[in-house]
C-alpha cells in the first residue's frame, strides 16, 4: 500500500541504510520499468533492503533491487531481480561515478516513489559505509534524543 508523501506516493523504504550507511548527498532518478514491474510497485510490493546502483557500461542501474512477479501479467512477467536503468543527468552521472571510484562511495537506493504525475522515481544517496563504532555512536545519540525530549515534555 503506498502511502502520500510530500513528493508523491512512497512504494518502498530502505530505512536500513540510514543506519548502516553515513548519508552524504541524495539526488533523484527516473527509472526505466515494464508494465508488470509498475504494477507490482503500485501493488506496494518491492523491497530495497539488498539493492545498489552503480555504472555498466557508461549508465547508471539499479542492481539487486527485489520487485515481485505481477500474477495477473501471465507470460509478459519480469525476472524479480534484473538491473534495472536509472535516468540521470550525464554530468551527473559522471559526478556519481567519479566519487564511487575514487573515493570509495557507495550509491545506495533510500526509496521508491510515484511523483505526482505518476512516474517512478529512486532516491539514491551518495553514501559513506559506517563502522560498527559508528553504528553504536549512532544509537546512543538517537536514544538520547528521544530521552532528553521525553524529560522536556513531561517537565514543560
Amino acid at each position: 500500500m503506498a502511502v502520500k508523501t510530500s513528493q508523491g506516493k512512497l512504494v518502498a523504504q530502505n530505512r536500513r541504510a540510514r543506519y548502516d550507511y553515513r548519508i552524504e548527498d541524495t539526488l533523484e532518478a527516473g527509472v526505466i520499468l515494464t508494465g508488470s514491474e509498475v504494477k507490482s510497485l503500485r501493488a506496494g510490493r518491492v523491497s530495497l533492503n539488498e539493492a545498489w546502483a552503480g555504472a555498466q557500461g557508461g549508465e547508471l542501474y539499479l542492481m539487486n533491487c527485489h520487485v515481485p512477479v505481477y500474477q495477473n501479467a501471465g507470460d509478459r512477467n519480469h525476472e524479480p531481480t534484473r538491473p534495472r536503468k536509472l535516468l540521470v543527468h550525464r554530468r551527473e552521472l559522471d559526478r556519481l561515478v567519479s566519487a564511487v571510484r575514487r573515493e570509495g562511495r557507495t550509491l545506495v537506493p533510500l526509496r521508491i516513489y510515484f511523483n505526482d504525475r505518476g512516474v517512478a522515481k529512486v532516491e539514491l544517496a551518495v553514501a559513506f559505509g559506517k563502522r560498527k563504532s559508528d553504528k553504536r555512536d549512532t544509537t546512543k545519540a538517537r536514544d538520547w534524543q528521544r530521552q532528553r525530549a521525553r524529560l522536556m515534555r513531561d517537565k514543560g
